[in-house]
């Protein structure tokens, strides 16, 4: 059997088959301004190289930048009401007040504050009124919005008001689609609402994307299941991927570096992923991408739900240079445009690309054009460049421990051979790294919340945040025997009564079937 992993990138849609562990075939065609037509394109391409049947295709793995464009966009965002559980507290910082007003416009900015909400261990701050969530549930159907995200202070420690607010709201919403902060964020409750309210905003395009994902399967004739990848290094369903398209964010980066990882058979090192347009460089722990450690901004708004941690840069195959008195490289890129734009292949604008061929580094198009740039333009934006490179990698290292730098991406020709004092290794597929990190997935299930001590043990505790996110992966299509621990981690509170220790721990298992 064989699989096939597909990542859409901004500037090329990638597409390699595995068998096994083997990369049979990667290629690269350009992303398409309706996306659909380039995922048909490299799907029919390698299908047809290999001459596989397509009976014998168990899976497809997709990950896209879909839901990402569209919060950077402010386009095709649905008008989404958020009802926040915890009158008579939390209601100095209303929901959506540190959003940028051009997003908070694209999603309507209408919000409801009602009763409800827990302490930290639980106990509840008041009791949910029904009547009043009937009342806001009337309004919420007058101004005609269909997406709703709940959100109750403390609901990671206590989700049951979420899910009764959810029951009592869908008597007079039985159409509305409903996100509960719970099951998106971590503990923090702007940064939460804020992920809920994106999660909302983005379920009916989930709902498009993802039921053209399966069209342009089925217009190939390919008939078995095919996962979305999320921003962790592992798969949803595609009904999962319709209620949480949030979890694809920076799901690109995530598969190159998943993709790297399992090309060199290195856990630790730093990947640098170079694609047309930006350059995105992250760690790898123990072969999965190191999560950001803080709050994280999407297209302007303040999110908790996990995330990797991924510097970018703009630097890209397609990045515009120009000199004046110096050397500059981007921000601009002529993206998926560089067959035509680029001087190598007839165009008039000069990029990174181009002084690559120019300096021998890269063989395609019509290297004299490119060497007729002069040596002097060529060396200095290369080393412009590799400066910007290796400033880049120097961010995200923690220590001056030597690991190695994985090189990956269609542009990473622009590496150099060593980035400060740290090798690179740029393995064979390194072009189609992020379809490989798409075609490897694995499912995982995660638990980050306050627990009591009170009244259990700490092994206790931790055997139960266990077996909350074993059953979380479960559910999502992991085989249950093959689920492991990936990351576990358990903080004392010692500013909460009650022996409070805050636990996060994450398991991985493979896909089932």
């Amino acid at each position: 059997m064989y699989r096939i992993g597909i990542d859409v990138g901004g500037t090329n849609t990638d597409a390699v088959v595995m068998q096994n562990e083997k990369v049979l075939l990667g290629v690269k065609n350009p992303t398409t301004e309706d996306v659909m037509t380039g995922v048909i394109n490299s799907l029919k391409e390698v299908i047809e190289k290999t001459e596989i049947s397509k009976d014998e295709i168990s899976s497809v793995m997709i990950g896209t930048t879909h839901f990402t464009n569209a919060v950077v966009e402010r386009q095709r965002l649905s008008q989404t009401a958020a009802v926040r559980l915890c009158l008579p507290a939390a209601q100095c910082l209303p929901p959506m007040v540190d959003w940028p007003e051009d997003i908070k416009s694209s999603v309507g900015g209408k919000f409801w504050m009602a009763k409800g909400g827990n302490e930290f261990d639980g106990r509840e701050i008041s009791s949910i009124d029904e009547d009043e969530l009937l009342e806001i549930a009337e309004a919420i159907g007058r101004e005609n919005i269909e997406s709703v995200a709940i959100c109750s202070v403390f609901s990671p420690v206590n989700d049951e008001m979420e899910k009764k607010a959810l029951s009592i709201l869908q008597t007079k919403l039985p159409n509305a689609d409903f996100t509960l902060s719970s099951e998106i964020g971590r503990l923090g409750i702007l940064e939460r609402e804020n992920a809920a309210i994106m999660n909302a905003s983005l379920r009916n395009l989930g709902k498009k994307t993802v039921d053209a994902f399966g069209q342009a399967l089925k217009t190939l004739g390919v008939a078995c299941p095919y996962f979305i990848t999320q921003n962790d290094g592992t798969l949803m369903g595609a009904d999962f991927a319709k209620s949480y398209p949030v979890l694809t964010f920076a799901s690109g980066p995530t598969n190159s570096m998943r993709g790297a990882s399992f090309l060199t058979g290195e856990q630790n090192a730093i990947v640098v992923d170079v694609g047309g347009t930006s350059t995105d460089v992250g760690a790898l722990i123990k072969g999965f991408p190191r999560p950001a450690s803080t709050s994280v901004d999407v297209g302007g708004v303040r999110t908790n739900f996990r995330m990797p941690d991924v510097y970018s840069i703009a630097l890209g195959g397609g990045s515009i240079v120009k000199k004046d008195q110096s050397v500059s490289v981007g921000p601009k890129s002529v993206g998926f445009n560089i067959h035509t734009d680029a001087m190598i292949f007839g165009g008039s604008t000069i990029t990174t690309t181009d002084i690559a061929v120019g300096l021998g580094i890269a063989d395609i198009g019509d290297a004299e054009k490119a060497r007729a740039l002069g040596n002097e333009m060529l060396t200095s934006t290369k080393e412009k460049i590799d400066m910007m490179i290796t400033d880049a990698v120097e961010r995200m290292r923690v220590s001056s421990e030597s690991i190695p730098v994985l090189a990956v991406g269609g542009g990473s020709i622009l590496i150099p051979e060593k980035v400060g004092d740290l090798p690179v290794v740029k393995p064979e597929n390194f072009a189609v790294a992020n379809a490989v990190g798409a075609a490897i997935g694995q499912i995982s299930g995660e638990v980050d919340r306050i627990f009591s001590l009170a009244d259990k043990s700490r092994d206790q505790v931790l055997a139960e945040a266990k077996d909350e996110a074993t059953q979380k992966a479960i559910s999502a299509g992991a085989k249950a025997d093959t689920i492991e621990i990936l990351d576990q981690e358990d903080v004392p509170l010692a500013y909460l009564p009650g022996n409070a220790t805050r636990v996060r721990l994450k398991v991985v298992g493979d896909l089932d079937g």
